[in-house]
């Protein structure tokens, strides 16, 4: 599998330089945003998110009686993600969304769903299954029709509308993040601490980071860019999305989960903690633990992360605060006074909900949120507080 191209397509657009208006990095339109009371900051941010994908129509019939095929190709798309409009089997029949290859393959028994799972690449192969075959016309009434898909944009589409858009981004000087995969020998705890860390596909077109956080099903992301169980479900949660090699193309095999619940929620303090629907296939990959202390000025920082929906990478270098990411304010103003932790360290729309972890302890010690350079993240303490009664 190959990697995604949107961070370079951004960059090439953008150039490295960023601006001192906080810039909010997620799905979450403008008109959602809260409305500031006295208590809050009046802090400008863009809301508006840049999509990484598009819906297409198709109308397509499967069917027992004709074709039981459907190929839905979409030359140079990232991931293409399939919308039943009607999903009708008779017992024992399933239907299967595949890449061509088959190499990764989701299966569908119950009518209920809607979305399947997206499928890598520009791709996806639907196929009805039959366990009895064709019996008679009595089975005319059942069938499958794809009204739908959600197809990720092409590196040149990606390019096109970050020149309309001539979106502003985070990087605070140049950017110096690398594959996560490059510090697996010289850094293996902050390397094994990007394991925890998932990308976020939200209705098939936009993204965020989240990540697990303690040993139960407990995952953390921004409120920003989702707030209730219903997005929580029509979201994707992409675990080893990893780059095999340092400045490889290759990627390894992800794990897709779909979120679940939403246990708890905030818009002031910029959170969502939710709960995916298949935890046994993502325990393996381990987990990250909140600080109930203040971030300390000066404190190095790393952030493992999915910027513009790349690959895992980790900002551990800063040449914006000689050559390591570190805290520049442990009590920066947020959407609150003294909410947030502030840092120099690169990020890019697609990071938000990135865990921003301590050199020293290896504790999250802020929830990322905010671009502008300085960056900054809800502080770990307030967020901890606020969640104890859930972990």
């Amino acid at each position: 599998m190959k990697r995604t191209t949107v961070m370079v397509a951004v960059l090439a657009v953008v150039g490295a330089a960023a601006i001192a208006t906080p810039l909010l990095l997620g799905p979450m339109a403008e008109a959602d945003q809260p409305e500031k009371t006295p208590t809050q900051v009046s802090r400008q941010a863009e809301t508006g998110a840049l999509e990484i994908g598009t819906i297409e129509q198709v109308g397509a019939t499967l069917s027992y009686l004709t074709s039981s095929k459907q190929i839905l190709s979409y030359p140079d798309a990232e991931y293409v993600k399939v919308h039943f409009s009607r999903l009708e089997l008779m017992p024992g029949d399933y239907v299967t969304v595949s890449d061509p290859e088959g190499d990764e393959s989701h299966r569908y028994e119950s009518n209920e769903v809607e979305w399947a799972t997206s499928i890598s690449g520009d791709t996806a192969v639907v196929t009805l299954h039959s366990a009895n075959g064709v019996v008679s016309d009595v089975v005319s009434r059942y069938g499958i029709e794809v009204d739908k898909v959600a197809r990720g944009f092409s590196a040149e589409e990606l390019t096109q509308r970050a020149e309309e858009r001539q979106r502003t981004e985070s990087v605070c000087g140049q950017d110096d993040q690398k594959d996560a995969v490059c510090y697996k020998s010289s850094e293996p705890q902050i390397y094994e601490n990007s394991a925890p860390v998932a990308r976020l596909l939200i209705g098939g077109t936009t993204l965020c980071t989240a990540f697990r956080i303690g040993e139960e099903n407990r995952m953390l992301t921004n409120n920003h860019c989702f707030e209730n169980s219903s997005q929580a479900r029509s979201t994707e949660v992409w675990f080893n999305y990893s780059c095999v090699e340092c400045g490889s193309e290759t990627v390894g095999t992800v794990t897709k989960v779909r979120g679940e619940r939403v246990l708890d929620t905030d818009q002031t303090y910029d959170y969502t903690l939710f709960t995916v629907d298949n935890f046994k296939a993502v325990k393996k990959f381990g987990h990250l633990n909140l600080a109930t202390r203040q971030a300390r000025a000066g404190e190095k920082l790393y952030i493992p992360q999915h910027p513009g929906g790349s690959p895992m990478q980790i900002a551990l270098n800063s040449d914006a605060d000689g050559g390591a990411c570190r805290v520049q304010d442990p009590s920066f103003d947020g959407y609150a006074y003294d909410s947030d932790v502030s840092y120099h360290c690169d990020t890019l729309f697609g990071s938000s909900g990135s865990p921003v972890l301590s050199r020293e302890t290896h504790e999250v010690i802020a929830l990322h949120h905010f671009g502008g350079c300085p960056n900054s993240g809800v502080r770990s303490d307030i967020v901890a507080e606020r969640i104890a009664q859930y972990m």
